[in-house]
């Protein structure tokens, strides 16, 4: 259920790379978080990339999602290339309503 939570945050189409970076690190954080903790990490990374895989090509956020799910899959006992961004003011409720 968690799962296709973040998958529906994460699959918003089209972002320029820097937001698609963040966006699909935080995902990954926020599946990560959500794991419970007798699950067995190898089988749940390959299950999620497994149904990510086909939203990544249209979705440059699940693509950095699905990156992330492949190296921790590949390499488990190395860090993962996270960026940690700067915080930075984004207009609030008047850039969201914008938006719409």
């Amino acid at each position: 259920m968690q799962l296709e939570q973040t998958l529906t945050k994460l699959d918003v189409g089209v972002l320029p790379p820097d937001q698609a970076r963040d966006l699909g690190q935080m995902g990954y954080m926020q599946w990560l978080g959500a794991l419970p903790a007798c699950a067995d990490y190898l089988a749940e990374a390959r299950r999620a990339r497994a149904v990510a895989r086909p939203l990544a090509p249209a979705s440059p956020a699940v693509a950095v999602f699905c990156r992330l799910l492949s190296l921790s899959i590949q390499q488990p006992l190395r860090p993962l290339p996270m960026v940690k961004t700067a915080p930075k003011r984004r207009g609030g409720a008047r850039a969201r309503r914008l938006q719409l």
